[in-house]
């Protein structure tokens, strides 16, 4: 039996410079930053399901450096609200891919909220 979900979200994909964002004309939602998020998802679940024993199983197998691999895996350790905002392109604009890769994320889902407020206070 599988015990998957899938949902349906209408949008309209665009090219603002450099980033691709797709837009519904309320949100920004940051193509690159929900791709990175989707794979760190998939990667998980193929480590929870045994299909793959580790980041560095999954990095040899798709062609990637293993810290690319880790960088994306901590994304899931997000908490579920920021998830959420960032799937419906309500992240604050400058919170992308490259900050996460850059920039350390605590566990503490308390201080992930910190860290999404001290971002909306810079704006």
């Amino acid at each position: 039996m599988d015990d998957s979900l899938e949902t349906f979200v209408p949008l309209a994909f665009r090219r603002r410079g450099a980033r691709r964002v797709v837009t519904d004309d309320r949100h920004f939602h940051d193509v690159t930053l929900l791709d990175g998020l989707a794979r760190g998802f998939y990667w998980q679940h193929l480590i929870d399901t045994g299909a793959m024993r580790s980041g560095t199983e999954i990095a040899c197998a798709e062609g990637l450096h293993c810290s690319v691999v880790n960088e994306f895996l901590r994304m899931t350790l997000l908490a579920p609200d920021i998830i959420e905002r960032l799937m419906t392109g309500r992240q604050p604009h400058r919170m992308n891919l490259i900050w996460f890769q850059r920039n350390p994320v605590p566990v503490n889902w308390v201080a992930q909220r910190q860290i999404v407020q001290r971002f909306e206070e810079d704006v």
